[in-house]
């Protein structure tokens, strides 16, 4: 059982940390970007050092105090907001910002929890190296949260997940105690790998306070296109064509259906579009090349090959790097699109590639029998994550809708674990997919993760209520 953050806990606290680490629970601490949630704290501890969070756990622990460990908030699945149960300590690591260790010859850095990822990116950049997870939060989302929900992004599919740039962790446990392990090694194996079970754990395991992350070179060349294809079938051949002829090179291949075209054009019309015509189905191409190679030749020689087995209709090849952002802002901009529209129900999901038009297809005729809905399907075709989202007609309120909302997801999740995919692609689980991981998970594996929780944090107080009910 916790208790609520009261007066007497507080001033506890505050007289083991410097003036102003703790403060007020100001609304933008307490709303999440979807505004499904609105959250609660007692206060806000805002430590600006691993030993001062240190602090905060160990008192936590002892009065069992509830702690949610917080980012940049720009989770999508309700993580980093406890709207109920006894009245929480929100643990901000916006203080512990700092790029601690930058190592261009051994292609790493140590960042804390708290540094931004754009932050990340230009210290890379500074180093001649790339860092190379990109997401459209890039300028808002913590180093912290992105592993502890294992971010993906738009280059999963060359350079992996948040999981795959990590090396080494430090973390704060339950009672305080403080797992040092910031090592910059590629081989390891000394015993089990804690940092793997703590990266994606949500800050319910243990709180991270800094990591070791690698960089890579940076490609010398750079490109993209904007190519029509036929149907998501043909998508997924033009994907494995242009990793036969490019292998590695392929930085990131993002599906963009119709829809999603169509509401910006509605809501943000100041979004250049490369068509007059809005395509059913587009597929962004990003190449990342050595020196010798030109992007635009070798994406203009994949168009042709793709048309002649009339894969691709149409296309537009970025001629400078200016419309290469163009194109990715254009991608980018599609979540802010439907946050305006306002979604009934959204899905983060992952199915195996050849399963994915099949998805798709079925998706659509399932919803289809429930009412009418608009659906705009986006995403990172590439690694088999599709954004799959259902909104109301033009002209009617989301509101209208909630009712369904539940059934919508359960339809499209049905689908998913059907096709044996994931509900929770790279958005984590949160307090939203706490049935849906207990519905579609493993039980042997849920067994395991209980267990695992109890040895590490027997009060319950790391994020109590996230990922494990």
């Amino acid at each position: 059982m916790l208790n609520p953050v009261e007066s007497g806990f507080l001033e506890t606290l505050a007289a083991q940390l410097p003036a102003g680490t703790l403060r007020a629970a100001e609304t933008r601490y307490l709303e999440e970007p979807r505004g499904r949630y609105f959250g609660q704290a007692g206060a806000v501890a805002c430590p600006g050092s691993t030993q001062e969070v240190s602090a905060i756990l160990r008192a936590a622990h002892a009065a069992r105090v509830g702690v949610i460990p917080y980012g940049g908030g720009t989770g999508l699945v309700g993580g980093q907001v406890m709207t109920e149960g006894p009245m929480p300590l929100l643990l901000s690591l916006e203080r512990m910002n700092r790029i601690r260790t930058l190592d261009p010859k051994g292609n790493a850095l140590i960042a804390e929890a708290g540094c931004v990822l754009a932050t990340v990116q230009d210290a890379a950049e500074q180093a001649g190296r790339l860092f190379p997870v990109s997401l459209g939060s890039e300028g808002t989302a913590r180093i912290g949260g992105l592993l502890g929900t294992n971010a993906g992004g738009t280059g999963v599919l060359r350079w992996g997940n948040m999981r795959d740039q990590c090396l080494g962790l430090e973390v704060v446990l339950a009672d305080g105690r403080v797992m040092q392990g910031l090592k910059r090694l590629r081989k390891d194996n000394l015993g089990y790998d804690l940092r793997h079970l703590l990266i994606g754990a949500e800050g319910t395991l243990g709180v991270i306070t800094a990591a070791s992350l690698r960089m890579v070179p940076r490609p010398a060349r750079t490109g993209a296109a904007m190519l029509v294809v036929r149907d998501p079938a043909a998508a997924l051949d033009l994907l494995g064509l242009a990793q036969a002829r490019l292998g590695e090179g392929v930085s990131g291949f993002e599906l963009i259906g119709g829809m999603g075209m169509r509401f910006l054009a509605e809501v943000m019309p100041q979004v250049r579009q490369p068509f007059d015509a809005v395509p059913d189905w587009t597929v962004l191409v990003d190449l990342g090349l050595p020196e010798g190679l030109d992007p635009a030749a070798e994406l203009e020689a994949l168009f042709e090959e793709a048309a002649e087995q009339g894969l691709v209709l149409d296309g537009v090849i970025a001629q400078n790097e200016a419309q290469r952002a163009q194109f990715w802002a254009l991608r980018e901009a599609i979540p802010e699109a439907n946050r305006l529209i306002g979604a009934i129900s959204s899905h983060d999901v992952s199915v195996p590639l050849e399963a994915l038009p099949g998805f798709i297809d079925a998706g659509a005729q399932a919803l289809a029998e429930l009412g009418e809905f608009r659906i705009n399907c986006f995403g990172h075709v590439g690694d088999g994550n599709l954004h799959f989202n259902v909104f109301p007609p033009q002209g009617e309120p989301r509101a209208a809708y909630d009712p369904l909302r539940r059934k919508v997801m359960d339809v499209v999740h049905d689908l998913v674990a059907e096709q044996g995919g994931s509900v929770s692609a790279e958005h984590g689980v949160g307090r939203m997919k706490v049935s849906d991981l207990e519905r579609y998970g493993d039980p042997v594996a849920l067994e395991m993760m209980r267990a695992i929780k109890a040895v590490l944090d027997p009060h319950g107080i790391l994020n109590p209520g996230a990922v494990l009910r």
